[in-house]
């Protein structure tokens, strides 16, 4: 697909940004997208594989490789070459429900498992893609199109996260009478509340929650499932049950001094940060204030680094995060490193922020926390830290490498460990694994023939775009068994 030569006569180009030390006076989102011009020569370096890894969406060494939504990129890649956006975004949308989001969050393993990626630079599948439903959106070509028989079966789904809403959108196509039912304010689930505005627009989920209600979906907000609405009635009303409830209990550092006030899990800080931006701009003073203290983020990955640069925004005095893995190396384009799980080096946007800000990254590797140094009256002073090296997979400590780091925040990033034990779940009487994920079979279904799961309750965590898939997955599931 593209240009036969166009791998060769073209590099790798991204857009530029707003300068880091600019983009944290404000809360806006910080993507920017390339001219035209240059996404046609983006398109242009897909190389027309024999086999176009891009999109598998399989999981090799258990690592994520190509598209789980199996999106048709090499084709899309060639539209846009050719300047067929229109034909682009009907490829697009056949696999991939809301590619606003992937396009903006997604760690892309479409781009890791790029043939090109083998000796040079992937092509910028990412970029294309949030640039074809941008232009999508701008041009109007999405509209309200419910169905226009209803099939008589009504579906309930718990969660209105990426797999809930995927999951909904599905059914509802199919003629399914779908309601879903959240327990916060808002709709989104992790679109909303999990990833800060910066990063994706409120807006766009808001878009996209309205476009699917103006198709037909009816969404209850402030509705705790097993409490305001129960099993029992769940069961009456509805033909078939999806569970989407996310994996939300958080992995906890249950060492000395945990019990301040002043160590919070990473997303009671997004929540409440992202909430009282969009309630009053902050002016309720209703969410986690940093300004002026000294942070530490323990963890690394993607929502780490969230709570680092909503930090800067606040304007925090420091900002330090503790990894307890070595530094990654640095990514070399070979054919034995690619596709290879492991771990390379980055620098993602709140690093580069800090960065600029403090004029160095703000990770610290191979730091193991021991302590959070609290006053008598519970107010943290610091975290006690020792060095650690590896060793044959073991971690080790490394006499007299003890360290204080002054903080008067600390906000533990260490992931999940599951879906939340709730009642619902028992008086449903579907099973959880020992991962404490919800037990399914290969169509998202339950021991309980009529009770489905998608996303993360039942994956465990994982990315935005394996929660699209087994949303999706999990419609079809539905419609199989109420089709019998």
């Amino acid at each position: 697909m593209g240009k036969a030569t166009g791998f060769i006569e073209y590099t790798r180009s991204l857009p530029i940004l707003a300068d880091a030390k600019s983009r944290v006076q404000n809360w806006d989102e910080f993507h920017a997208h390339l001219p035209v011009d240059d996404l046609k020569k983006q398109g242009a370096r897909c190389m027309n594989c024999g086999i176009p890894f891009c999109h598998t969406g399989t999981i090799l060494d258990g690592a994520t490789t190509g598209c789980p939504l199996n999106n048709l990129i090499p084709e899309w890649n060639d539209l846009v070459y050719r300047g067929q956006w229109h034909e682009a975004y009907k490829r697009l949308a056949l696999t991939n429900n809301f590619p606003e989001f992937t396009g903006r969050v997604c760690p892309a393993p479409c781009e890791s498992s790029c043939v090109l990626g083998i000796n040079e630079e992937p092509v910028n599948i990412k970029e294309i893609e949030v640039s074809i439903i941008d232009t999508a959106f701008a041009e109007g070509w999405l509209s309200p199109n419910p169905p226009e028989i209803r099939n008589g079966k009504k579906v309930a789904v718990i969660g209105s996260g990426p797999a809930g809403l995927a999951c909904a959108d599905e059914l509802n196509k199919h003629g399914f009478s779908v309601t879903v039912f959240e327990r916060d304010d808002r709709i989104g689930g992790l679109l909303m509340y999990g990833i800060p505005n910066m990063k994706l627009d409120k807006k766009l989920v808001e878009r996209r929650a309205k476009l699917l209600a103006d198709e037909g979906i009816e969404f209850k907000t402030n509705v705790k499932v097993g409490e305001d609405i129960t099993a029992e009635e769940l069961k009456k009303d509805f033909d078939a049950i999806v569970l989407a409830c996310g994996s939300t209990v958080p992995r906890d550092l249950p060492i000395e001094g945990r019990e301040s006030k002043d160590v919070h899990f990473a997303m009671e800080f997004l929540l409440k940060n992202t909430k009282s931006l969009l309630d009053s701009k902050f002016s309720d003073n209703d969410f986690i204030n940093v300004k002026g203290k000294n942070i530490i983020v323990i963890g690394g990955g993607d929502t780490g680094t969230d709570c680092v640069a909503t930090s800067l925004r606040h304007g925090c005095k420091s900002i330090t995060q503790f990894e307890l893995l070595p530094k990654p190396i640095e990514k070399v384009h070979t054919h034995e490193s690619w596709l290879a799980k492991v771990r390379t080096f980055q620098i993602d946007y709140g690093q580069e922020e800090a960065k600029a800000i403090f004029g160095n990254d703000p990770r610290e590797y191979c730091i193991l926390s021991k302590r959070f140094v609290i006053d008598e009256k519970g107010n943290l002073q610091g975290v006690e830290t020792v060095e650690v090296e590896w060793q044959d997979g073991k971690l080790n400590e490394i006499a007299e490498t003890e360290k204080v780091w002054a903080a008067e925040k600390v906000f533990l990033a260490m992931g999940f460990i599951g879906a939340e034990r709730a009642k619902l779940f028992n008086d449903l009487g579907v099973e959880i694994t020992s991962r404490g994920t919800i037990a399914i079979n290969e169509n998202k279904q339950t021991n309980v023939e009529n009770i489905f799961a998608a996303g993360d309750c039942e994956r465990g965590q994982s990315l935005v775009v394996w929660a699209i898939a087994d949303g999706r997955k999990a419609a079809k599931g539905v419609e199989e068994f109420l089709s019998k």
